[in-house]
């Protein structure tokens, strides 16, 4: 009996060693180091940089579509439909349309960013940043292939003459 009284007690403590040792490994886990952190400074700036682009649609688009509301639900909706998020884009979207906004405008925007092609992870170049521009204009033109590679000859070459 006192044999299975000490098993009984060690079991118990290795229990609760595994509990606090994982719950102490959960909560260090999910920590971000604090060098990742933005800076009060870099918001700011990102933040800046949202309410500029609003205002360039202002001045470059006429109508309701450069209406700040117009750019803001519009941009996220054009970006929810890249990432196939279709409940929350068609949600944004009755919100979009109950500001009077212009749906064309949505569907156009779309069709430039599908014709712009998949983005290059390696690139600067980011979704927000090209929807913004294919809100602007919605008629921009994708970006130039490289050359396709000359057709092969369908004839081989003649031998040259001695």
């Amino acid at each position: 009996m006192p044999f299975s009284m000490s098993m009984r007690i060690l079991l118990a403590a290795l229990c609760a060693v595994a509990v606090t040792s994982t719950a102490a490994l959960a909560q260090s886990g999910g920590k971000e180091p604090e060098a990742q952190k933005p800076t009060a400074a870099e918001v700011s700036k990102e933040s800046q940089k949202k309410v500029d682009e609003i205002a360039e649609a202002g001045r470059v688009l006429t109508g309701p579509a450069g209406q700040a509301e117009c750019v803001w639900l519009g941009r996220r909706v054009v970006a929810l439909l890249w990432r196939d998020d279709l409940d929350t884009a068609f949600r944004h979207l009755d919100l979009y349309d109950r500001f009077g906004c212009p749906s064309a405008h949505i569907q156009a925007t779309f069709r430039c960013l599908i014709r712009q092609g998949a983005i290059d992870p390696k690139s600067q170049d980011t979704l927000n940043g090209r929807v913004h521009a294919c809100w602007l204009n919605p008629s921009l033109e994708p970006p130039a292939q490289p050359a396709a590679a000359a057709p092969a000859q369908a004839t081989p070459p003649k031998p040259a003459a001695r």
